[in-house]
């Protein structure tokens, strides 16, 4: 039986937790994601443990945040002067807003902290910093 190898187009069945238990993403109720082995559309670490397993092979794999979306960065976190706020939107700590990039792509950020002079933005990946875990079956 073949195994998995760079290059490979693969589908697989996963569940991704956060290392409490929690889980943040899975396939088990809809197709199996589909993605080719080595190119980069996947995080690091998802390859990696996706490399050498064969079909119907199933594992749990560790993967650090530095494989995963990275450390959290300061210079993700974006200050917005609080007269530049838009006077419909009322922020509140938590709540999911968008920004639009210089190249006129949406990225969502969510309002870290407020202060009497700013909205601190948080534009890092929601997962940035965490340790995940991954259930992993290769079915094709």
């Amino acid at each position: 039986m073949s195994t998995a190898k760079k290059g490979d187009k693969v589908k697989v069945h996963y569940t991704g937790k956060l290392t409490d238990g929690t889980v943040f993403d899975s396939s088990l109720e809809r197709e199996p994601i589909e993605f080719e082995l080595g190119a980069g559309q996947m995080i690091a670490g998802f390859d990696k443990a996706v490399d050498g397993m064969a079909i119907g092979d199933k594992k749990v794999a560790e993967i650090p945040s530095t494989e995963a979306y990275g450390e959290k960065r300061d210079d993700m976190m974006v200050p917005v002067p609080n007269d530049k706020v838009p006077e419909d939107i009322k922020p509140e700590v938590g709540m999911q807003l968008s920004m639009q990039q210089p190249d006129g792509q949406a990225l969502p950020v969510i309002i870290a902290e407020i202060n009497e002079e700013n909205i601190i933005l948080d534009a890092n990946h929601p997962l940035a910093g965490k340790d995940l875990n991954f259930e992993i079956e290769l079915v094709s």
